[in-house]
């Protein structure tokens, strides 16, 4: 099979505006790069914390749950107890994840997350959002926009632990 290009390179998604054609790539690259990643990432080595980085499973739940805070955001709305309790669950072992349950719920935030996006009036970007208890300043845009990065940061940094872990394992 050939390897296709990075997504910035194939065009504009379909169905996105193309205002947000950015944020669209940077979600869909971080997706595509975390299943070829954590395809065969052994689920005993999840809660691992190699010199003493955040684990694998912290940052397959933290990505998500950034997708869905800022999400909630940009619609002008406050995180509800559910969003809230995920947020203090973050990176708390659970033997109960599989690399495969986290890639699942990954895969479900990025869908409601893109759903949002492709339902966005651009019009609406620069509209003032508040963040957290102290209704920091942000933007529509500004929120997605964060997302999107904090996504690629986080892969960077998974793939950084994961390479690490999976030498260690050899």
């Amino acid at each position: 099979m050939k390897k296709q290009p990075e997504v910035w390179l194939r065009g504009n998604i379909e169905g996105y505006p193309r205002l947000l054609q950015p944020v669209v790539h940077a979600i869909l690259q971080a997706h595509e790069e975390i299943h070829e990643l954590i395809r065969e990432f052994p689920s005993d080595l999840l809660w691992e914390k190699p010199f003493g980085m955040a684990s694998v499973a912290f940052h397959l739940q933290h990505i998500p749950g950034v997708m869905d805070r800022m999400a909630t955001y940009a619609k002008g709305e406050t995180l509800s107890g559910q969003q809230l309790g995920y947020l203090q669950k973050e990176g708390k072992p659970d033997l109960e994840f599989t690399s495969q349950t986290l890639l699942r719920d990954l895969d479900l935030q990025i869908v409601e997350f893109l759903h949002l996006i492709a339902q966005i009036n651009t019009d609406t970007l620069t509209d003032p959002r508040g963040v957290g208890r102290a209704q920091l300043p942000s933007t529509v845009g500004g929120l997605l926009f964060h997302a999107a990065e904090h996504a690629q940061r986080h892969l960077g940094q998974l793939l950084v632990t994961v390479r690490i872990l999976t030498h260690k394992a050899e």
